[in-house]
C-alpha cells in the first residue's frame, strides 16, 4: 500500500446499506425498542409522516421520547434485591436434578471451609457451608427424595474457571478455513463487528475445556484491528437450542421472533481493541496511525453522544419545537463507541509495552472512558504508575505465565509480572488467548505457574477463580448452570498432602531483578570450577540405580564437575588451594538434566527476522544454486549461544537441545546437538554431534499433498537422491542417524510403518515419529516396527490430523506416553513447535504425565522420558560419568516446591550456579 496516500480512519461514509432502512432517518418506532443499549435495527415506517415534521410531536410521541432518554444513562446495576428475588437461573434446563456435594474443601475467596457442603438447584447455588442436613432441605422447596449427592471425599470446590481472553469459537478447532472468523481485514476500526455473528458451536474445544474446569469464557474479535469489535461472554456448555446466543452469558439483547428486546437495566457489553505491532504491520501503517484512526472514531463517537444529550435535554426541557423531526440521533457505525463513553462498556485492550500502554491511557482520559484490563500487557508490571494513571482507575493485566520472546513488544516479559503487579495493589488476570499457543484446557496451568512464582496462592486462584493446588489438578465434576458436564468421568484421587497448596519457592530477588534490568536480567550462571558441597540432599536419581537404600543422601562432593563423593562425605576436604562453595538443596534432589528437541538456538524474537536463523532458502525462494544439488542444511551453521530462551531452559533442567532448522518444507534438514548452557559455539562440547538426525515433516495443509510428501520419503529411504541429502540419506540408510519425520496423523503414520517395511528388511534404519497425536492408535504396529515417538505433552486437535489424540482423565483413563510404554514403544516427550519458550516447562509437563498415569509410571520412569530415552531416540551417545545433572533445591524435579540451582557440568569442568 503506498505510504503516502495511506489513510487508517476507514470508516464506511455511511451505514451499510443492510442496517439502513429506507429512510434516510431511523424511525422513532426503532429507537423505542433499542436505545436502552444502545443497538440499532430497522423498522418499516416511522410514526410522523412528513407533514407532521413542522410541528411539535403527539403527546404518545413525547412519553416515547422521554422513555428513551430517562434510559439513555442507565447504570449497569442489578437491582437491589436481585439475588433474593431469583429463585431460578435464567439458564436453568428443565428437567437438571438438584446436586448436594457433601464432604468438599471449598474455596470461597475468603479463605477454604473444610468439610463443606453445597446445594446446587434451578441453576443456582443455594447453599454454601458447612452442617447441612437432609432436613433442611424442605427449606429450599426441594425434595431430599429428588437430590444427587456426591461425595467429593475432601477434594477442591471452586468456581469454574473463567477465560478472560478466548477465541473459542471464532478459531475453532480443528482449524479449518471455512471456520476461521476471528480477524476481519477490512478496516482498522470495526466497533460495529459482532464476535457472535461468527460463533461456530462445534468447536471440539468446548468440551476438552470443560474437562480442564473452565465454565466461561469472553469470546473476543482478534487483534489484527485497532478497534476489532465487540466481543461476548459464553458458558461452554452444550445447550438443547444448539445457538451461539443459547450460549451467552447475560446478553445485552434477546430476540423471540418479534424483534430484538434489550436487556433492562442494561447488561455489561464488551470492546475489544488493540494497539502496537498487530495493526500497525496488518495496515501497513505506524503506532501513530492506530492511535489517531482510534482518536478519529471516538470522535465521532463523541459528536454522537453529545447530539444524543442535546436532544434529551429538549426533551426534558419540555421545548418541543426543537424536536419536531422526532428523530433521535443514532449511528450503527458509532453505537457501540457511544456506550462507551457512557459507561456500559467493558473496554478490553490489547497492549504490551510501555509506549502503547500510555497511548491508550492518554486516550482513556481524553475521551473520559475507562479501561476494563490491558491483554498480554507484557510490561505493565514495569509502568505501574502508567496504569494508574488510566481514567476511572487502573485496569487489570490479563497476561501469560511463560509465553514470551515471539515478537519485540513480547521481549521483556517476566515470569514474575503477576506478583510484581499484585505487590503494586493492581489487579492481574491469568488467561489464554486459544487456542494457540495457550489453549483453555490448560488455563489452570498458567495460575499454577504464577503462583509457583511467587502470585499468593489465594491471587493465583482468583486470577482464573479456581485453584491449582498441586501439579495434576484434574476436575472430578464440572457443573455449568447447575448442570454436570463430565458424563463418566474418570477420577484419580489424591492424599490429602496433595490438596495443599506448594509451598513454593523464594523469588524476591529474581523479581526485583527483572524491575531493575527492565525485563532483562543477566540470566548467564556463575561458573564454579573448583569444589561445591551439595549438603540436604534427598536423592540423586541416576538413569541406573546406584544406591539400595531410599534413606536421604546428605551429602554430594563436585570437584572441577565430576561427582566425587556421595553419602557421608564429612571426611571429604578441599585441597588447601580450593574454594568450596556450600549449596544447601533443602531435601532437594539431584536428576539427569533433560534434553528437547526442536528450533533452539536459532532465534531471539521470532518474529524479528534480524534476530532469527531466516527459513531455509531464504524469504526469497528456491535454494541459491551455488549450494549444489539438493542441499540440506545444517542447524549448527545457523546456531547462536546465550539465547534468552534458551538460557531460561537451562535454568529450569534443560541442559541440551537437538536443534532443527527453520522450516516449512518437507525436507527440514540436519539437527545438531546443543548445549543449552555454553557460551559461545566454539567452546568445549557446546555442539557435541554437529550431524544429529535428519528431519523430515509430513502433514495435510502442507505446500504440496500428503502423497507427494510420502514419495520423497520413499526415494530418502531408497537412497534415490543424489548431492547432499543424498549423503544425509545414506547416514539414514546405513543406522548412523535417526530420520526423526514430524507426523500427527494415525494414516500418514501407518504409510511410514509400511514404507519401513518396504526398504528395510534388515531393521536398520532408525525412525522416529514427533508430534505423534494419533500414534496410540498404532501402539502395537509402531513397536513391531521399532519405531519410537517423542509426543507432545497434552495435544489438542489444533489439524485435522490431531483430532484423534488421546482426550485424558477426566473424560478417559490414561494418555498416549502410557498407552505406547505399555506396548513397548520406545517414548520421550517434547513440544515440537517454533515456540522455544516451552522449554522451560518440561519437567512441569512430565510430571503432569506422572500425576496422569494412575501409578503405570514411577519417578525414574517418567524422568527418562526426557533424558535416556530421548538421547536413545535422537542417536546421542552419552557415557554416564559425563551426563549434565541438575540440582533443585526445596523438593524433587517434578515439584512445584523446588527450584534449580545448579548444573553440574562433567564435560565443562564446572558447576554452574543459579
Amino acid at each position: 500500500m503506498d505510504k503516502g496516500t495511506y489513510h487508517p480512519v476507514q470508516i464506511p461514509a455511511q451505514e451499510p446499506a443492510w442496517a439502513r432502512p429506507a429512510r434516510s432517518r431511523i424511525p422513532l418506532s426503532a429507537a423505542l425498542v433499542t436505545l436502552a443499549l444502545g443497538f440499532t435495527f430497522c423498522a418499516q415506517s416511522g410514526i410522523l409522516s412528513h407533514a407532521d415534521r413542522s410541528s411539535a410531536p403527539p403527546v404518545n410521541a413525547q412519553a416515547a421520547i422521554l422513555d428513551i432518554c430517562a434510559k439513555l444513562d442507565a447504570p449497569v446495576t442489578p437491582a437491589a434485591d436481585f439475588a433474593e428475588r431469583r429463585a431460578v437461573s435464567d439458564r436453568s434446563v428443565d428437567g437438571t436434578p438438584s446436586f448436594w456435594i457433601k464432604n468438599a474443601t471449598l474455596w470461597t475467596g475468603d479463605g477454604l471451609v473444610h468439610g463443606g457442603d453445597i446445594l446446587l438447584a434451578n441453576g443456582l447455588i443455594k447453599h454454601v457451608g458447612t452442617a447441612l442436613k437432609a432436613q433442611d432441605m424442605q427449606s429450599f422447596g426441594l425434595n431430599e427424595a429428588h437430590i444427587t449427592s456426591f461425595n467429593a471425599l475432601g477434594g477442591f470446590i471452586t468456581p469454574a474457571i473463567v477465560d478472560a481472553h478466548s477465541h473459542a469459537g471464532v478459531g475453532s478447532l480443528p482449524s479449518l478455513e471455512g471456520a476461521e472468523d476471528t480477524n476481519s481485514m477490512l478496516g482498522i476500526v470495526q466497533p460495529w463487528l459482532r464476535s457472535l455473528d461468527g460463533l461456530n458451536t462445534h468447536d471440539a474445544m468446548f468440551e476438552l475445556s470443560v474437562a480442564g474446569g473452565v465454565g466461561t469464557a469472553l469470546i473476543l474479535p482478534g487483534s489484527a484491528d485497532a478497534i476489532g469489535g465487540q466481543a461476548f461472554t459464553i458458558k461452554l456448555r452444550p445447550t438443547a437450542e444448539k445457538s451461539p446466543a443459547s450460549m451467552l452469558v447475560e446478553p445485552p439483547f434477546t430476540y423471540n421472533g418479534s424483534g430484538i428486546i434489550p436487556s433492562h437495566p442494561p447488561k455489561w457489553r464488551h470492546l475489544k481493541q488493540a494497539c502496537g505491532e498487530n495493526p500497525s504491520r496488518i495496515f501497513s501503517g505506524t503506532r501513530m496511525d492506530s492511535i489517531y484512526a482510534m482518536r478519529s472514531i471516538y470522535t465521532e463517537a463523541r459528536k454522537l453522544k453529545e447530539n444524543q444529550d442535546a436532544f434529551c435535554a429538549s426533551a426534558r426541557a419540555g421545548d418541543w419545537a426543537a424536536l419536531a423531526d422526532g428523530v433521535f440521533p443514532e449511528d450503527l457505525r458509532y453505537e457501540m463507541l457511544v456506550d462507551v463513553l457512557r459507561g456500559r462498556v467493558k473496554v478490553q485492550t490489547h497492549c504490551y509495552e510501555a509506549v502503547d500502554l500510555d497511548n491508550i491511557a492518554r486516550l482513556s482520559n481524553e475521551f473520559k472512558f475507562p479501561i476494563a484490563a490491558f491483554h498480554h500487557a507484557h510490561e505493565t508490571y514495569l509502568v505501574p504508575d502508567v496504569l494508574k494513571k488510566v481514567y476511572g482507575g487502573p485496569p487489570a493485566s490479563a497476561i501469560f505465565a511463560a509465553f514470551a520472546r515471539y515478537k519485540r513488544e513480547a521481549y521483556r516479559h517476566s515470569e514474575y509480572a503477576p506478583r510484581i503487579l499484585h505487590d503494586e495493589g493492581l489487579p492481574v488476570i491469568m488467561k489464554s488467548d486459544h487456542p494457540d499457543p495457550i489453549n483453555m484446557r490448560d488455563l489452570l496451568f498458567e495460575a499454577q505457574q504464577a503462583h509457583y512464582h511467587g502470585l499468593p496462592a489465594d491471587v493465583a486462584l482468583a486470577s482464573v477463580m479456581s485453584t491449582p493446588a498441586k501439579l495434576g489438578a484434574t476436575p472430578a465434576q464440572v457443573f455449568i448452570d447447575g448442570v454436570a458436564q463430565l458424563k463418566k468421568p474418570v477420577i484419580t484421587y489424591k492424599s490429602l498432602a496433595q490438596q495443599v497448596a506448594p509451598k513454593t519457592p523464594d523469588f524476591t530477588e529474581e523479581a526485583a531483578a527483572a524491575v531493575k534490568y527492565e525485563g532483562l536480567p543477566p540470566l548467564q550462571p556463575k561458573r564454579v570450577t573448583s569444589v561445591v558441597r551439595f549438603i540436604n540432599v534427598r536423592s540423586i536419581s541416576w538413569p541406573a540405580p546406584r544406591r539400595l537404600s531410599n534413606d536421604p543422601v546428605g551429602e554430594v562432593i563436585v570437584r572441577a564437575g565430576k561427582v566425587v563423593c556421595e553419602g557421608d562425605c564429612m571426611s571429604f576436604r578441599a585441597e588447601q588451594d580450593e574454594d568450596e562453595v556450600v549449596v544447601d538443596l533443602k531435601d532437594g534432589e539431584i536428576a539427569p538434566g533433560l534434553t528437547t528437541f526442536g528450533n533452539y538456538g536459532l532465534s531471539e524474537i521470532l518474529f524479528e527476522s534480524t534476530t532469527s536463523d531466516a527459513p531455509l532458502g531464504g524469504v526469497a525462494g528456491p535454494f541459491p544454486s551455488l549450494l549444489g544439488q539438493n542441499p540440506v542444511l545444517r542447524a549448527a551453521d545457523g546456531v547462536s549461544f546465550g539465547l534468552r530462551n534458551d538460557l531460561l531452559a537451562y535454568r529450569n533442567g534443560v541442559t541440551s537441545a537437538v536443534s532443527i532448522p527453520v522450516s516449512s518444507d518437507t525436507i527440514e534438514g540436519i539437527g545438531s546437538h546443543i548445549s543449552l548452557g555454553a557460551a559461545h559455539k566454539l567452546e568445549s562440547n557446546a555442539v557435541p554431534k554437529p550431524l544429529a538426525v535428519l528431519r523430515m515433516s509430513i502433514a495435510r495443509g502442507m505446500p504440496l499433498s500428503v502423497s507427494t510428501q510420502i514419495g520423497l520419503l520413499r526415494k530418502v529411504l531408497k537412497g534415490d537422491v543424489t548431492g547432499e541429502l543424498g549423503k544425509a540419506a545414506q547416514k539414514v540408510i546405513k543406522g548412523e542417524i535417526p530420520l526423526v519425520i514430524g507426523a500427527d496423523s494415525a494414516d500418514i503414520i501407518a504409510t511410514i510403518i509400511e514404507i519401513k517395511a518396504e526398504v528395510d528388511p534388515e531393521a536398520k534404519i532408525r525412525i522416529v515419529i514427533s508430534g505423534a497425536a494419533e500414534a496410540h492408535l498404532l501402539a502395537a504396529e509402531l513397536a513391531a516396527a521399532k519405531i519410537g515417538v517423542i509426543v507432545s505433552p497434552r495435544p489438542i486437535p489444533s489439524t485435522w490430523d490431531l483430532r484423534r489424540h488421546v482426550l485424558r482423565p477426566p473424560l478417559a483413563e490414561g494418555s498416549a506416553v502410557s498407552t505406547l510404554l505399555a506396548h513397548n514403544v520406545t517414548t520421550a516427550v517434547a513440544k515440537v513447535d517454533m515456540w522455544t519458550w516451552r522449554a522451560r516447562q518440561t519437567r512441569f509437563n512430565l510430571g503432569w504425565i506422572l500425576a496422569e498415569s494412575n501409578g503405570a509410571l514411577n519417578h525414574r520412569d517418567t524422568i527418562a522420558l526426557g533424558s535416556t530415552a530421548m538421547e536413545k531416540l535422537l542417536g546421542l551417545d552419552i557415557n554416564e560419568q559425563d551426563r549434565d545433572m541438575v540440582a533443585y533445591a526445596g523438593g524433587d524435579i517434578f515439584s512445584f516446591e523446588s527450584k534449580p540451582v545448579a548444573v553440574i557440568v562433567p564435560l565443562g569442568a564446572r558447576v554452574d550456579l543459579f
